[in-house]
């Protein structure tokens, strides 16, 4: 059994309403969302099958109980945005990139979410001009910076009017060649994604790509699919990012569906993120192990097409690590030779010499 609403859904009480969450945890309910925001869009209510309580729909923007458990190691700022904030709406971690946060408000809100403590109502919107203007400015006044990645919130919440604005903005400085576009709007709100929305994300002089978010294969439906459509053949490359969430893709068949869902999609997996540090998230997260374990079967699994990066966003601001498994370590042979034991993606392992051509006595 599925829910068609015509409105977002925002508050514990709409929640109940269509029995996504039981009237007895309302009040409770009420707490979560009065610091972390809720917005479960029409489209996205219409994924979620009622008649499964485990639905990993569901439990991606359903609020929980739970969220209200946090643990000493959690975080308002996970990743450290803040230490690398040289200007207001700017995250300056690597030397040839930059994060443009233009906006703090999402179609839908995810529970897992590492900047959950700054989006939603009650933050502010968008930047202002003069905030615009002085991120604007920094980016021009930094040449090592090719590369700028529209993120917030959601950048596909700006009209289509103002995102061409910005998309211009940046086109007109010399040294940035790339924009990447992260959102979540193709999945949570297709129907936004209109061939005008799609002409804005272009400007000439720079080169768009387009990151998308989705954790679950369902999240695809035919009309999130249109969507992805109209990006790629308007010839912007895409990328996925996804999270790794317990009881939403912590299998192998569910995470290879994912994986093979995007390539269908035109979409080449990118990074699948270990859960971030953040409040209240510990009931979504899974330990690195089994993540590791889930990568080394993806490899035996699917095409290359379908492997994406498995990382972590070291707390502090020390930025992203691959954390998958290893196949590569140096051994000690009997007869004292040093070769290398590689393993197979059916996990068993190898020897393998050094080339001696290239090795130095």
């Amino acid at each position: 059994m599925t829910i068609a609403v015509k409105s977002s859904l925002h508050s514990p009480e709409d929640l109940a309403a269509l029995g996504l969450v039981s009237p007895g945890a309302v009040e409770r309910l009420r707490v979560v969302a009065s610091r972390y925001a809720i917005a479960i869009t029409p489209h996205v209510a219409g994924l979620i099958d009622l008649g499964d309580p485990d639905d990993p729909i569901a439990r991606q923007y359903v609020p929980s109980e739970s969220e209200l458990a946090t643990t000493s190691q959690e975080n308002a700022d996970p990743i450290g945005d803040a230490a690398h904030s040289p200007v207001k709406g700017i995250v300056h971690r690597y030397p040839d990139r930059v994060l443009f946060k233009l906006v703090h408000v999402c179609a839908v809100y995810c529970r897992f979410c590492f900047r959950r403590e700054m989006v939603g109502p009650g933050k502010e919107t968008v930047l202002s001009d003069a905030v615009y203007s002085a991120a604007l400015g920094y980016i021009r006044s930094h040449p090592e910076i090719w590369e700028v990645i529209l993120t917030g919130g959601d950048p596909l919440m700006l009209s289509a009017r103002r995102l061409h604005e910005i998309m211009t903005d940046l086109a007109s400085i010399g040294h940035v060649k790339i924009v990447r576009i992260h959102s979540r709007v193709p999945v949570a709100d297709p129907a936004r994604v209109t061939d005008g929305l799609v002409a804005a994300m272009k400007a000439d002089g720079v080169t768009t790509w387009f990151a998308i978010h989705a954790n679950h294969s369902r999240e695809f439906s035919s009309e999130a699919r249109a969507a992805c459509a109209r990006i790629a053949d308007a010839g912007i490359p895409m990328v996925s990012q996804s999270v790794l969430l317990r009881g939403v893709n912590d299998d192998e068949a569910t995470l290879e569906d994912l994986m093979r869902t995007f390539v269908q999609c035109r979409i080449k997996p990118y990074y699948l993120h270990h859960g971030d540090l953040a409040p209240g998230t510990a009931h979504l997260r899974t330990t690195l192990e089994q993540g590791q374990r889930l990568m080394q079967s993806l490899r035996g699994r699917v095409s290359g097409l379908c492997q994406p990066d498995y990382v972590l966003d070291i707390p502090g601001g020390f930025g992203k690590s691959p954390v998958g498994p290893e196949y590569l370590s140096r051994a000690n042979t009997c007869d004292g030779a040093i070769k290398y034991r590689v393993t197979d993606y059916c996990g068993e392992v190898h020897l393998y010499p050094p080339d001696e051509a290239n090795t130095k006595s």
